[in-house]
């Protein structure tokens, strides 16, 4: 695509995740946009675009992710302000969505707050959006406008595929885990088990019943985020005790809540593979995480939308 073409398609990034946002700029061959955000002593949120964006398409890129209200609001007022100034379409690069975990009501007056966010970005602009591995798929359904549900599945499962393991298992963490442990297993070739979890969500390694043949395998715990990192540590030992030889662990989002690299760093995990979606500070690394990155698939994805060519190759696991 020529230059003059490229520039008409515009990428800004705010505070969540400008790494890998420049990562994108890069590899779709565009610079980032200008724009500044601030914040008055009172906790408000200021957001000034820098340049004319009138009549390009515009993609904002921002993870709502720690600390979540604080990166909504900064996409928020930036739509908004980027509403006011008049380009041809404002779309949405949301590489970890947050609140979809709230996805339904589960018992009495509880709120759909993944409903909500989403109503909260159409109302302030977006004409798309575009993420990664949304936890509960059906939040697309909240936006009446176009929704591309990107997956890191491919990305995940080329790297374990360069590392040659032998006698490979999948590892569904929980039985809502088992679609996404199955495409993962579809490309690395390997049978599925279950990690069968009964009662409350925080029992331990030794309540865990496992489904499947994982004895003397090398296992692979597959999820699309890694929060208290309890689950995934359980799991691991849960594997270990009932005679799986090594235990790996991958997901899309690292969360890394609280002490979850304390257990991670004190569990059976040989190696937690993760993606770029949020940003690691350096107190929550660890030497048993590989990050991999997801800014080739967002510039292909962008630049797709923008010529106007089929995005649907990039859902395909």
């Amino acid at each position: 695509m020529s230059k003059d073409k490229l520039n008409e398609l515009k990428i800004f990034t705010l505070s969540s995740n400008p790494i890998l946002a420049e990562k994108i700029a890069e590899h779709t061959g565009v610079t980032l946009g200008d724009c500044s955000v601030k914040t008055f002593s009172d906790g408000e949120v200021q957001i000034n675009i820098e340049e004319s964006v009138r009549g390009c398409d515009v993609y904002v890129i921002q993870s709502t992710s720690d600390p979540a209200n604080q990166h909504i609001m900064e996409l928020l007022i930036m739509l908004d302000a980027l509403k006011r100034a008049s380009p041809k379409t404002i779309n949405v690069v949301i590489p970890y969505y947050g609140y979809a975990r709230q996805d339904r009501k589960t018992k009495a007056r509880e709120p759909i707050a993944a409903k909500l966010i989403a109503d909260l970005i159409e109302k302030s602009g977006a004409s798309r959006v575009m993420s990664l591995d949304i936890h509960a798929t059906q939040t697309q359904g909240f936006f009446d406008v176009p929704v591309d549900p990107l997956t890191g599945i491919p990305i995940l499962a080329a790297y374990f595929s360069d590392k040659k393991l032998e006698d490979i298992v999948v590892v569904a963490p929980d039985h809502g885990s088992v679609k996404r442990a199955r495409q993962f297993a579809d490309r690395m070739e390997a049978p599925i088990a279950i990690l069968d979890r009964r009662g409350p969500r925080d029992v331990d390694a030794s309540q865990l019943k496992v489904v499947g043949d994982i004895e003397g395998k090398t296992a692979i715990i597959i999820d699309d985020i890694v929060d208290t990192g309890r689950r995934v540590t359980t799991g691991a030992q849960a594997l270990m005790d009932n005679g799986a030889k090594e235990v790996y662990a991958t997901c899309t989002h690292p969360v890394l809540s609280g002490i979850a690299t304390e257990k991670i760093n004190a569990s059976p995990i040989k190696e937690l593979v993760i993606t770029d979606t949020i940003p690691i500070p350096e107190e929550k690394w660890s030497n048993k995480m590989t990050q991999l990155s997801t800014a080739a698939l967002f510039s292909e994805a962008i630049l797709r939308v923008y010529r106007q060519e089929s995005v649907s190759p990039l859902f395909d696991v």
